[in-house]
C-alpha cells in the first residue's frame, strides 16, 4: 500500500513567488529571490533539518533523555554548474537540556536519523555527504 502525499504550488503572480501547501496545513512562501520567502533549495536544506529534528526529538523522548530545546543549522554547498545541486550539506545540531551523561544517547539519536530513518535525505542523491555536528548545551 503507497503512502502519496500531494502538495500544491501557485505563483503568486509576481516575481519568483509561489504559495504551496498540502490544502490541510497554512501555505508557505518559497521565493526564487528569497525575497517572500526561502528559495527552493534553502526549503530543501529546512525540509532535511525538519525531518531529522522529529526523528531526533521522537528517539530521545523514547528513550527518556530530557530535551529543553532543538535547534538545527544547516548549510549547503552547491555544484558550480547547472543544475547547481547540493553537493554536501552539514548540519549543527544544538540540543538543551540532556547532559553529558546522555552525550551518547543524542549522537546515537542524530545517526539514527541520519543513517535510517530521515526519508527526506534519503530522497536526496546518494552521493551528497550530510555531515552532522552536535552541540549539548
Amino acid at each position: 500500500m503507497s503512502d502519496t502525499r500531494r502538495v500544491t504550488l501557485t505563483w503568486a503572480g509576481e516575481g519568483r513567488s509561489f504559495r504551496g501547501g498540502s490544502g490541510s496545513s497554512a501555505p508557505i512562501a518559497i521565493d526564487g529571490s528569497s525575497a517572500e520567502g526561502p528559495s527552493p533549495m534553502e526549503t530543501l536544506l529546512l525540509s532535511v533539518c525538519g525531518c531529522m529534528a522529529i526523528d531526533i526529538r521522537d528517539i530521545l523522548g523514547k528513550g527518556r533523555v530530557p530535551v529543553e530545546g532543538l535547534v538545527i543549522e544547516a548549510a549547503g554547498d552547491r555544484a558550480p554548474d547547472p543544475p547547481r545541486r547540493f553537493t554536501r550539506i552539514e548540519l549543527d545540531i544544538r540540543v538543551r537540556g540532556p547532559g553529558q551523561e546522555n552525550l551518547a544517547k543524542v549522537e546515537r539519536a542524530v545517526q539514527l536519523s541520519r543513517d535510517r530513518y530521515c526519508s527526506v535525505s534519503h530522497s536526496l542523491s546518494p552521493d551528497i555527504e550530510v555531515a552532522t555536528r552536535i552541540h549539548l548545551e
